[in-house]
């Protein structure tokens, strides 16, 4: 695989960190367009890119604001539109660089909520939008001091960052993936009280609208993942009925993509996107 790391402006001028994986073949299928999750980086998705370079297709990230290598304060946002328009900009650069190529949208968990909200407001010329472990229902729901923190304060004291309270060990069931996570520095577990109060809002708006999502759409959780409950996924999947597929694994923990089910879940993404592809 060529692998290429790149840099833009956000539209408020930060420096964002990208990264592009293009496959060994002579013509990509599409471009798939990550959005990472909460504390984390865009890295740490290099194996899924060679998943998906195997089955012919370019994974195309950022790391987000206040994440890993970009610029901005670690862990807040100032409104979702700060997300909005980073994922406004990835399209644009993906789209400059692969000009004929189709292009799909994922996201993994507070990633699964920004790109399930992106799909609802911008409804974007996509091929198909992924989200894995949205975490429109989380544990943070049961500390009802944060809820109560973030919806009080956060309006007062929107740049104070509280912690995160995710426990590594939830991550996966596999050892290694949760050791490099604790030792991995470009990982954090902050979050900024407006960043509460804002993502607060969103789960609840992206829920209540789920039934108007117009994408194709692939939901992954599963059923064990203590993080983002799988309710996220099969309430909204629910609302689209027919419109949606869903898949769930027994007893995988949140990141499906470092779970030991992984190859069954590339399989999945990339044989759903093929579908697409044709249709």
């Amino acid at each position: 695989m060529a692998h290429q790391e790149l840099s833009w402006k956000s539209r408020d001028g930060l420096d964002m960190f990208a990264q592009v994986w293009e496959p060994a073949v002579v013509v990509p299928k599409a471009v798939v367009c990550l959005v990472h999750g909460l504390g984390e980086h865009s890295s740490r998705y290099a194996h899924v890119a060679e998943a998906f370079g195997k089955e012919g297709y370019i994974l195309f990230t950022y790391d987000l604001r206040g994440h890993g290598r970009s610029g901005g304060p670690r862990g807040h946002i100032s409104s979702i539109e700060d997300f909005m328009q980073d994922i406004d900009v990835m399209f644009e650069q993906a789209r400059l660089r692969y000009p004929n190529l189709p292009l799909f949208l994922y996201g993994h968990s507070i990633g699964g909520v920004q790109v399930l909200h992106y799909g609802l407001l911008r409804k974007p010329n996509v091929k198909g939008v992924i989200a894995t472990s949205s975490a429109l229902h989380t544990s943070v729901e049961l500390e009802k001091i944060k809820v109560i923190m973030a919806k009080v304060l956060g309006a007062l004291l929107p740049n104070t960052l509280i912690a995160t309270g995710l426990d590594p060990k939830s991550i996966s069931r596999d050892e290694k993936v949760v050791q490099a996570y604790i030792n991995d520095p470009h990982v954090h577990d902050k979050i900024s009280l407006g960043f509460g109060k804002t993502m607060i809002g969103v789960t609840k708006w992206t829920l209540e609208h789920a039934g108007e999502f117009s994408l194709p759409l692939l939901l992954l959780h599963g059923k064990a993942d203590a993080i983002a409950f799988p309710t996220s996924s099969t309430e909204f999947a629910s609302a689209l009925k027919d419109k949606a597929t869903l898949m769930l694994w027994d007893g995988a923990y949140h990141e499906l993509h470092n779970e030991p089910e992984q190859m069954e879940v590339f399989k999945v993404m990339t044989l759903w996107m093929d579908a697409r592809l044709r249709e």
